[in-house]
């Protein structure tokens, strides 16, 4: 059976993508930092009938990120795809009152985080058929003026760094991977997500979003989606 271990789980994004998978046939190990939040999402995948284990860890913790991967190795066995929807900014909001030697700490999660759980699959989606690594992303990363104001407004100035690097990583890895027939794509969100905190009335669905990295991990043509 294919297995989709999925870094950062809740109840939005990524809880629709292991549901869509799920109902493909893959069995699903779901990361997180908060273990109730983790135990509700066991329990609504097993409900469907998906076969489904929960694992704690830090995706700001590249040790840890490499000993969670080791422990879903040796309950699960061989991992066939990761979906990385782990964020953050490393509490930067305004880039004139952080000090620089403290601004690196925006790639602890979309760079050091995604590239730590890159590496330690990596022999185990080399091996696999139809492997994938699959990103979700914000648009505060994009490199236009509109973007840059809009973190300016919401102070989301790491965020936005950290997307933007995050991004650059997806690409660089896509290049890397592809001549190993591992699929890295990504997908932008631009806008909020319905079913959250911030969901505003042009909302996008989890379900859509989850249908768009089912349909990138099939055709694996294009490295880069954005949905709004």
């Amino acid at each position: 059976m294919s297995l989709l271990v999925v870094f950062g789980y809740g109840p939005g994004i990524s809880h629709a993508t292991a549901a869509r998978f799920g109902r493909e046939g893959y069995s699903l190990a779901i990361v997180g930092r908060d273990a109730e939040r983790l135990a509700v999402g066991v329990e609504r995948l097993s409900g469907d009938g998906l076969e489904v284990k929960a694992y704690q860890s830090d995706a700001s913790d590249t040790d840890r990120i490499r000993r969670t991967v080791a422990e879903i190795q040796r309950d699960l066995g061989t991992v066939s795809a990761v979906l990385w929807t782990a964020f953050g900014g490393g509490g930067v909001t305004d880039v004139l009152t952080t000090r620089p030697e403290d601004v690196g700490r925006v790639l602890d999660v979309g760079v050091a985080g995604l590239l730590s759980c890159a590496q330690a699959l990596l022999d185990d989606l080399k091996a696999t058929p139809g492997a994938a690594i699959l990103v979700a992303n914000g648009a505060f990363g994009e490199n236009t003026s509109q973007m840059d104001a809009v973190s300016k407004l919401l102070n989301r100035d790491g965020v936005a760094l950290a997307n933007a690097a995050k991004s650059k990583l997806v690409g660089l890895l896509a290049e890397r991977l592809r001549d190993l027939d591992i699929y890295v794509g990504e997908v932008t969100i631009a806008g909020s997500v319905a079913g959250t905190a911030t969901a505003g009335p042009n909302a996008i669905e989890p379900s859509t979003i989850a249908e768009t990295f089912w349909s990138l991990s099939q055709s694996r043509d294009i490295t880069r989606v954005r949905l709004t």
